[in-house]
């Protein structure tokens, strides 16, 4: 019973509207024209589309792993002054939304910025401009999708107990051999968690490629869009949604089956009991190198963007930009561009909620259900983050207009949109926590008695409660920042920041371009201080 939640959530806002985008593009006559498909695969040019796509997601996979485990190790294994402000600063990049952020690469990367300085050498006076290039899709997708590993893995990693890296340095491990052959094996199920969010999100990537990327370089999500927007060939469109739709779920089916195979029962400690200070001259140099990377690759563009909405249109220091926010005659959006930040607070508390319920209620139905029911739901629940934003967005408006589900003109169509991208994350960091949890434990309870709804709510949540404190700040942050499928339902009435961001930045002047980065840095402060807040939460442990 507990699987017939998430099931009819994703039927109703996932599966209904893109069946029918399907369908209104493979069956536009009442027949079906399937063989748009194999046109698809045989074309050359489409086929180099798809093949880019999945090569520069398994590298931007890589990339982010290689960079992403080390910080999450140094910041749950190292106690330090301004640790929980880092943790939560670290996950203000994926929020944000992609079209600021790659306008900000643009400067950052352009000749003259700072990675765009002259060449050393022979050409030392020629400018080093990585705009269009793959180095800069690469950079742009380790910037947004770090916060996946450091959240995802560091929930787990957090929770680890002490004592098996205490047992390990007495049996004469040292502090790299512990993390290579203790830690990382037991956090593997988190790893393998974290690399299959990341692989969706570069795998899917729209903005960032469609901006950095040059003419060259195009994924899926770009060419969906440029069928749908450009091309208006619907059939087309669908047929490559379809395939990107058949990948993700194959590689999902794989992970999940993958993920179960490798989960280690272990106990866990209170969060945050296995930080401590480091101490040897080796870690002290470790954990400094890991936060000068951080501050290098995340701190210069979100420093960039900061910087932009405080300089005025003659380059001179002001705080104009954010005064025009309240001012209803200066915005372009019909309202005061302020009332966006109420509206994103609104929706995001809903959607979160909303997430939730459903995300905790598939996970332990992704742990304790029917093998085959648990692989399934496992799957369908992270199919939103595989498909294409532009099919979601277009599905909603096409299938979600007739009674008894006429929800188009209703304000709750944002925040459902918004809780379908945020609970395949609820999923992917409360159930590695539900998997390493000791069966012996409810096995106890259960045998002395207690029922299965107590020895969840007195064995089970005192454990992963630190998790869904976790899951929850991740929710509601990206419920702030979600526009992939926002900015086809929101009207003038219901404009989200990350909407009215979008449509600044798509009007010329300077008064505009400096209102969009003035809410951007606002969406910064936002989500910085609402991971903060969540973050210094610390549910009640249990006994070890």
């Amino acid at each position: 019973m507990l699987s017939l939640l998430p099931l009819a959530f994703l039927a109703v806002f996932f599966l209904v509207p893109v069946a029918t985008i399907v369908l209104t593009g493979l069956r536009p006559d009442g027949r079906w024209q399937l063989g748009v498909i194999a046109d698809v695969l045989g074309d050359d040019a489409l086929r180099g589309v798809i093949w880019f796509t999945a090569w520069q997601a398994v590298l931007s996979t890589l990339l982010t792993l290689a960079i992403g485990l080390p910080v999450a190790y140094a910041l749950t294994r190292f106690d330090f002054r301004g640790r929980w402000l880092l943790m939560s600063a670290i996950t203000v990049p994926f929020v944000l939304p992609t079209v600021v952020v790659a306008v900000a690469f643009l400067v950052v990367l352009a000749p003259g910025g700072p990675l765009g300085g002259p060449l050393g050498g022979w050409w030392r006076d020629a400018p080093l401009d990585l705009r269009g290039t793959l180095a800069a899709i690469l950079l742009a997708h380790v910037f947004f999708n770090i916060a996946v590993v450091v959240r995802v893995v560091g929930g787990l990693l957090e929770q680890l107990d002490p004592r098996l890296e205490d047992a390990a340095a007495s049996l004469g491990a040292g502090r790299i051999r512990t993390a290579f052959e203790v830690v990382l094996p037991l956090a593997r199920p988190a790893i393998l968690s974290a690399a299959g969010i990341v692989f969706l999100f570069t795998f899917t990537s729209f903005g960032v490629v469609l901006l950095l990327g040059g003419s060259e370089h195009a994924t899926l999500e770009v060419e969906i869009q440029r069928q749908t927007a450009l091309l208006l060939d619907l059939p087309v469109a669908a047929a490559l949604s379809m395939i990107q739709l058949a990948i993700v779920g194959t590689l999902l089916a794989v992970g999940a089956d993958r993920q179960q195979d490798i989960a280690v029962e272990q106990p866990l400690a209170p969060a945050g009991s296995g930080a401590r200070s480091p101490r040897r001259a080796s870690e002290r140099a470790f954990l400094g190198a890991v936060l000068t990377v951080v501050a290098v690759l995340l701190g210069t563009p979100l420093a960039m963007l900061v910087g932009r909405s405080f300089r005025g249109a003659d380059g001179s220091w002001t705080v104009e930009w954010y005064r025009l926010l309240a001012d209803p005659d200066a915005s372009v959006l019909g309202v005061a561009a302020l009332d966006a930040v109420r509206h994103s607070v609104e929706f995001a508390v809903v959607a979160t909620v909303v997430a939730l319920v459903v995300g905790v209620s598939a996970s332990v139905v992704v742990m304790r259900g029917p093998r085959r029911l648990a692989r399934t739901l496992d799957v369908l629940l992270v199919l939103p983050l595989g498909v294409s934003a532009v099919t979601v967005g277009f599905g909603f408006i096409i299938s979600l207009d007739d009674p008894p589900l006429d929800l188009r003109s209703s304000w709750w169509l944002i925040p459902m949109a918004q809780a379908l991208v945020a609970v395949p994350f609820i999923v992917r960091v409360v159930v590695p926590v539900l998997a390493s949890i000791d069966e012996r434990l409810r096995e106890a309870a259960a045998a002395l008695g207690a029922s299965p709804a107590r020895v969840w709510r007195e064995v089970d949540l005192p454990l992963v409660g630190r998790a869904v404190g976790v899951a929850a700040g991740f929710a509601f942050a990206i419920s702030l920042g979600e526009f992939g499928a926002t900015v086809f339902i929101a009207r003038a009435d219901t404009v989200t920041v990350p909407v009215a961001i979008l449509r600044l930045l798509g009007r010329p002047g300077p008064s505009n371009l400096g209102q969009a980065m003035a809410l951007s840095t606002i969406l910064m402060v936002m989500t910085t201080a609402s991971l903060l807040a969540i973050s210094r939460i610390r549910p009640r442990g249990v006994g070890r």
